[in-house]
Protein backbone atom coordinates (compact mmCIF):
# COMPACT_ATOMS: atom_id res chain seq x y z
CA UNK A 1 0.00 0.00 0.00
CA UNK A 2 1.47 3.34 -0.55
CA UNK A 3 1.98 6.72 1.74
CA UNK A 4 -1.42 8.09 0.10
CA UNK A 5 -3.47 4.97 0.31
CA UNK A 6 -2.71 4.42 3.73
CA UNK A 7 -5.27 6.22 6.11
CA UNK A 8 -4.10 8.66 8.51
CA UNK A 9 -5.43 7.82 11.87
CA UNK A 10 -5.68 9.99 14.70
CA UNK A 11 -5.54 9.05 18.27
CA UNK A 12 -5.48 11.04 21.78
CA UNK A 13 -5.36 11.15 25.32
CA UNK A 14 -7.99 13.75 26.99
CA UNK A 15 -7.04 14.66 30.73
CA UNK A 16 -6.97 17.91 32.91
CA UNK A 17 -3.90 18.65 33.58
CA UNK A 18 -2.62 16.51 29.85
CA UNK A 19 0.42 17.60 30.04
CA UNK A 20 2.71 15.49 32.12
CA UNK A 21 1.05 11.93 30.45
CA UNK A 22 3.87 9.64 28.63
CA UNK A 23 0.74 8.18 26.45
CA UNK A 24 1.92 10.39 23.64
CA UNK A 25 5.47 9.27 24.04
CA UNK A 26 4.50 5.46 24.48
CA UNK A 27 1.85 5.63 21.15
CA UNK A 28 4.58 7.71 18.79
CA UNK A 29 7.04 5.61 19.44
CA UNK A 30 5.02 2.63 17.76
CA UNK A 31 3.82 5.21 15.22
CA UNK A 32 6.99 5.46 14.28
CA UNK A 33 8.60 1.69 14.59
CA UNK A 34 5.17 0.67 12.61
CA UNK A 35 6.00 3.00 9.83
CA UNK A 36 2.33 4.00 9.96
CA UNK A 37 0.77 7.21 9.19
CA UNK A 38 -0.81 8.80 12.22
CA UNK A 39 -0.32 11.26 15.64
CA UNK A 40 -1.47 10.30 19.01
CA UNK A 41 -1.96 14.35 20.37
CA UNK A 42 -2.41 15.13 23.97
CA UNK A 43 -5.91 16.58 24.03
CA UNK A 44 -6.65 19.09 27.79
CA UNK A 45 -10.11 18.98 28.00
CA UNK A 46 -12.10 20.39 30.86
CA UNK A 47 -14.41 18.15 32.69
CA UNK A 48 -17.85 20.15 31.82
CA UNK A 49 -16.45 19.79 28.88
CA UNK A 50 -15.78 15.96 28.52
CA UNK A 51 -19.27 15.29 26.49
CA UNK A 52 -18.58 17.67 23.81
CA UNK A 53 -15.31 16.79 23.40
CA UNK A 54 -15.96 12.87 23.23
CA UNK A 55 -18.43 13.74 20.74
CA UNK A 56 -16.48 15.67 18.86
CA UNK A 57 -14.10 12.53 18.17
CA UNK A 58 -15.94 11.40 15.22
CA UNK A 59 -16.14 14.94 13.39
CA UNK A 60 -12.46 15.18 13.28
CA UNK A 61 -11.80 12.07 12.49
CA UNK A 62 -9.93 10.26 15.68
CA UNK A 63 -10.36 6.59 15.86
CA UNK A 64 -10.37 7.42 19.68
CA UNK A 65 -8.80 8.41 22.49
CA UNK A 66 -7.22 7.54 26.24
CA UNK A 67 -8.60 9.03 28.85
CA UNK A 68 -7.33 10.23 32.36
CA UNK A 69 -8.26 11.80 35.45
CA UNK A 70 -10.65 13.48 36.13
CA UNK A 71 -12.54 12.20 32.95
CA UNK A 72 -12.49 7.99 33.51
CA UNK A 73 -15.82 7.37 35.67
CA UNK A 74 -17.60 10.38 33.98
CA UNK A 75 -17.21 8.87 30.74
CA UNK A 76 -19.07 6.07 31.73
CA UNK A 77 -22.67 7.96 31.76
CA UNK A 78 -21.38 9.83 27.95
CA UNK A 79 -20.85 7.29 25.61
CA UNK A 80 -23.02 4.80 23.67
CA UNK A 81 -21.69 1.42 24.34
CA UNK A 82 -19.70 0.35 27.53
CA UNK A 83 -17.17 -2.74 27.27
CA UNK A 84 -17.89 -5.68 30.41
CA UNK A 85 -14.52 -5.02 32.00
CA UNK A 86 -15.25 -1.39 32.22
CA UNK A 87 -18.58 -1.63 33.92
CA UNK A 88 -16.96 -3.92 36.60
CA UNK A 89 -13.88 -1.49 37.26
CA UNK A 90 -16.13 1.67 37.49
CA UNK A 91 -13.89 3.65 34.69
CA UNK A 92 -13.03 4.25 31.18
CA UNK A 93 -9.65 4.94 29.69
CA UNK A 94 -10.21 3.74 26.59
CA UNK A 95 -12.71 4.80 23.81
CA UNK A 96 -12.64 3.59 20.44
CA UNK A 97 -15.29 5.30 17.47
CA UNK A 98 -16.83 2.71 15.65
CA UNK A 99 -17.84 2.22 12.26
CA UNK A 100 -20.75 4.17 12.89
CA UNK A 101 -19.66 6.83 14.81
CA UNK A 102 -20.72 5.56 17.79
CA UNK A 103 -18.54 5.86 20.79
CA UNK A 104 -17.48 2.24 22.80
CA UNK A 105 -15.78 2.69 26.03
CA UNK A 106 -13.63 0.03 27.72
CA UNK A 107 -10.68 -0.34 29.90
CA UNK A 108 -6.96 -1.56 29.60
CA UNK A 109 -5.83 -1.14 32.96
CA UNK A 110 -6.50 -4.58 34.35
CA UNK A 111 -4.87 -6.41 31.50
CA UNK A 112 -1.91 -4.06 31.91
CA UNK A 113 -1.51 -5.27 35.28
CA UNK A 114 -1.62 -8.90 34.82
CA UNK A 115 0.84 -8.35 31.67
CA UNK A 116 3.23 -6.64 33.87
CA UNK A 117 3.06 -8.48 36.40
CA UNK A 118 3.42 -11.90 34.35
CA UNK A 119 6.32 -9.90 32.22
CA UNK A 120 8.29 -9.39 35.27
CA UNK A 121 7.81 -12.60 36.98
CA UNK A 122 6.88 -15.48 34.58
CA UNK A 123 6.82 -17.96 37.57
CA UNK A 124 4.05 -16.15 39.57
CA UNK A 125 1.18 -18.83 39.74
CA UNK A 126 -2.25 -17.33 40.51
CA UNK A 127 -3.96 -20.06 42.18
CA UNK A 128 -0.68 -20.55 44.53
CA UNK A 129 -2.08 -18.68 47.56
CA UNK A 130 -3.53 -15.21 48.60
CA UNK A 131 -2.72 -12.03 47.28
CA UNK A 132 -2.84 -8.97 49.73
CA UNK A 133 -4.06 -6.08 48.02
CA UNK A 134 -3.46 -2.10 49.76
CA UNK A 135 -5.42 0.64 48.83
CA UNK A 136 -9.19 1.11 47.56
CA UNK A 137 -9.12 3.54 44.50
CA UNK A 138 -9.59 2.96 41.07
CA UNK A 139 -6.18 1.57 40.42
CA UNK A 140 -7.13 -1.13 43.36
CA UNK A 141 -10.47 -1.81 41.21
CA UNK A 142 -8.42 -2.99 37.84
CA UNK A 143 -6.03 -4.74 40.07
CA UNK A 144 -8.96 -6.69 42.00
CA UNK A 145 -10.68 -7.59 38.49
CA UNK A 146 -7.36 -8.76 36.85
CA UNK A 147 -6.38 -11.81 40.27
CA UNK A 148 -10.04 -12.24 40.09
CA UNK A 149 -10.11 -13.38 36.56
CA UNK A 150 -6.49 -15.05 36.59
CA UNK A 151 -7.73 -17.14 39.37
CA UNK A 152 -6.44 -15.43 42.62
CA UNK A 153 -8.35 -17.67 45.70
CA UNK A 154 -8.59 -15.06 48.28
CA UNK A 155 -7.64 -11.50 48.47
CA UNK A 156 -6.38 -9.48 51.41
CA UNK A 157 -7.56 -5.82 50.70
CA UNK A 158 -6.22 -3.22 53.62
CA UNK A 159 -7.79 0.34 53.01
CA UNK A 160 -6.87 3.31 55.36
CA UNK A 161 -10.46 4.20 55.05
CA UNK A 162 -11.79 0.80 56.50
CA UNK A 163 -15.45 1.86 54.47
CA UNK A 164 -14.33 1.89 51.03
CA UNK A 165 -13.04 -1.51 51.13
CA UNK A 166 -15.98 -3.48 52.61
CA UNK A 167 -17.97 -1.36 49.88
CA UNK A 168 -15.29 -3.03 47.54
CA UNK A 169 -15.47 -6.34 49.21
CA UNK A 170 -19.05 -6.58 48.67
CA UNK A 171 -18.99 -5.20 45.29
CA UNK A 172 -16.22 -8.09 43.95
CA UNK A 173 -18.02 -11.18 46.15
CA UNK A 174 -16.29 -13.54 48.55
CA UNK A 175 -12.97 -13.69 47.20
CA UNK A 176 -12.07 -10.36 48.67
CA UNK A 177 -12.08 -10.63 51.93
CA UNK A 178 -10.80 -6.62 53.92
CA UNK A 179 -8.86 -6.77 56.78
CA UNK A 180 -8.18 -3.39 58.69
CA UNK A 181 -5.44 -1.07 57.98
CA UNK A 182 -3.64 -1.50 61.50
CA UNK A 183 -3.24 -5.81 60.48
CA UNK A 184 -1.37 -4.93 56.93
CA UNK A 185 1.69 -6.14 58.59
CA UNK A 186 0.11 -9.56 59.75
CA UNK A 187 -2.02 -9.76 56.60
CA UNK A 188 0.60 -10.80 54.81
CA UNK A 189 1.39 -13.93 56.60
CA UNK A 190 1.80 -16.95 53.87
CA UNK A 191 0.57 -14.12 51.16
CA UNK A 192 2.16 -15.11 47.41
CA UNK A 193 1.69 -11.70 46.46
CA UNK A 194 1.88 -8.39 47.10
CA UNK A 195 0.44 -5.23 45.38
CA UNK A 196 0.44 -1.39 46.40
CA UNK A 197 -2.17 0.27 44.70
CA UNK A 198 -2.10 3.22 46.67
CA UNK A 199 0.13 6.57 45.99
CA UNK A 200 2.44 5.99 48.96
CA UNK A 201 5.73 6.04 48.07
CA UNK A 202 5.60 7.60 45.02
CA UNK A 203 8.00 10.91 44.64
CA UNK A 204 6.64 13.91 47.07
CA UNK A 205 4.34 11.42 48.68
CA UNK A 206 5.49 9.69 52.21
CA UNK A 207 6.79 6.39 52.02
CA UNK A 208 4.53 3.34 52.53
CA UNK A 209 4.78 2.00 56.01
CA UNK A 210 4.73 -1.69 56.01
CA UNK A 211 6.68 -3.81 57.51
CA UNK A 212 7.53 -7.35 55.65
CA UNK A 213 8.91 -9.73 58.36
CA UNK A 214 5.67 -12.09 57.71
CA UNK A 215 5.66 -12.02 53.84
CA UNK A 216 7.21 -15.43 52.51
CA UNK A 217 10.31 -15.04 51.26
CA UNK A 218 8.89 -16.25 47.52
CA UNK A 219 5.69 -13.49 47.35
CA UNK A 220 6.17 -11.11 44.47
CA UNK A 221 6.07 -7.42 45.68
CA UNK A 222 4.38 -5.08 43.28
CA UNK A 223 3.91 -1.53 42.89
CA UNK A 224 1.93 0.63 40.80
CA UNK A 225 3.87 3.56 41.48
CA UNK A 226 6.60 4.53 38.67
CA UNK A 227 8.09 7.20 39.54
CA UNK A 228 10.66 6.34 40.81
CA UNK A 229 11.19 3.17 39.41
CA UNK A 230 12.54 1.26 42.56
CA UNK A 231 9.89 2.35 45.17
CA UNK A 232 10.67 2.50 48.81
CA UNK A 233 8.29 -0.38 48.67
CA UNK A 234 9.92 -2.33 46.00
CA UNK A 235 13.98 -1.32 47.62
CA UNK A 236 12.78 -2.79 50.81
CA UNK A 237 11.33 -6.35 48.75
CA UNK A 238 14.04 -6.66 47.10
CA UNK A 239 16.76 -6.40 49.99
CA UNK A 240 14.94 -9.42 51.63
CA UNK A 241 15.12 -11.18 48.85
CA UNK A 242 11.75 -11.18 47.19
CA UNK A 243 10.99 -10.70 43.39
CA UNK A 244 9.29 -7.73 42.45
CA UNK A 245 7.34 -6.10 39.57
CA UNK A 246 7.46 -2.35 38.95
CA UNK A 247 4.57 0.21 38.24
CA UNK A 248 6.40 0.91 34.80
CA UNK A 249 5.52 -2.18 33.35
CA UNK A 250 1.65 -1.67 33.71
CA UNK A 251 1.53 1.74 32.53
CA UNK A 252 3.40 0.61 28.78
CA UNK A 253 1.02 -2.78 28.91
CA UNK A 254 -2.12 -1.09 29.52
CA UNK A 255 -1.34 1.16 26.04
CA UNK A 256 -0.84 -2.15 23.78
CA UNK A 257 -5.00 -3.11 23.48
CA UNK A 258 -5.35 0.69 23.13
CA UNK A 259 -2.77 0.83 20.43
CA UNK A 260 -4.20 -2.56 18.43
CA UNK A 261 -7.75 -1.09 18.61
CA UNK A 262 -6.83 2.26 17.10
CA UNK A 263 -4.03 1.71 15.02
CA UNK A 264 -4.04 -2.19 13.97
CA UNK A 265 -1.13 -3.96 15.39
CA UNK A 266 -0.53 -5.02 18.84
CA UNK A 267 2.55 -3.61 19.60
CA UNK A 268 5.94 -5.23 22.28
CA UNK A 269 7.62 -3.44 24.75
CA UNK A 270 10.75 -3.02 23.22
CA UNK A 271 14.07 -2.16 25.08
CA UNK A 272 14.47 0.51 23.54
CA UNK A 273 11.04 1.89 24.47
CA UNK A 274 11.73 1.40 27.68
CA UNK A 275 14.61 3.80 27.74
CA UNK A 276 12.29 6.26 26.10
CA UNK A 277 9.97 6.24 28.84
CA UNK A 278 12.89 5.82 31.59
CA UNK A 279 14.88 9.24 30.11
CA UNK A 280 11.44 10.92 30.56
CA UNK A 281 10.41 10.31 34.16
Amino acid sequence: MSDHAQPFVLAGVMGWPVAHSRSPLIHSHWIAQYGLRGAYVPLAVQATQLEQALRALPVLGFAGCNLTIPHKVQALSILDHIDPIAQRIGAVNTVVVQADGSLRGTNTDAFGYIESLREAQPHWVADQGPAVVLGAGGASRAVLCALMDAGVPIIRLCNRDAGKAQALAQEFGAVVQTLPWSERHAALQGAQLLVNTTSLGMDGQDALDIRLDALPASAVVSDIVYVPRLTPLLAAAQARGNPIAEGLGMLLHQARPAFAAWFGPLPAISTNLLHTVHASL
